[in-house]
């Protein structure tokens, strides 16, 4: 299926972004939303977020969490057990579902919890040392003169 954008000159261009072509692409394509269970995604500071979604009616041992390179898949799936008594009307879901989340680069799940219907799970974007911003001192009109200048007299010494 087409999008309405055509990547085909940034293809050409770019190399390694692959994976954002491809973000850009699965995003633009009409799928049928399914906005169950629903969820909130939170930033709480520069580097953590969290998820918290409604999951009313399931236990820990119908949920389960797994993350990929990039990805993150919740998953839910009642156990079918004994009823007690006909339903007359079912109105609280429980449908299986899974919701699947795209992470940036270095996102890492710290945790999981699961109390009063909400399932809440922590993530947090830990970029490692080598990635990192840092500062780099700019010499002064002194050093260079000075270096260039003892050049000058080691040449001539030789």
């Amino acid at each position: 299926m087409r999008t309405m954008f055509d990547l085909a000159p940034l293809h050409r261009s770019s190399i390694g972004f692959d994976r954002i072509f491809d973000m850009l692409e699965n995003a633009a394509r009409a799928q049928a939303v399914d906005n169950w269970p629903p969820y909130d995604t939170v930033k709480l500071s520069e580097d953590r977020y969290r998820i918290t979604m409604a999951v009313a009616g399931f236990r820990r041992e119908d949920l389960d969490i797994s993350v990929q390179p990039n990805l993150l898949v919740v998953t839910g799936e009642r156990k079918t057990g004994e009823q007690d008594g006909d339903y007359l009307y079912r109105g609280i879901a429980s449908r299986a579902f899974s919701r699947r989340f795209e992470l940036a680069d270095h996102v890492k799940v710290t945790g999981a919890h699961l109390a009063d219907g909400l399932l809440t799970i922590e993530l947090e974007r830990e970029i490692p040392e080598a990635m990192r911003p840092r500062r780099i001192a700019i010499g002064g009109a002194d050093n260079v003169l000075e270096s260039t200048g003892q050049r000058q007299l080691e040449a001539q010494a030789a």
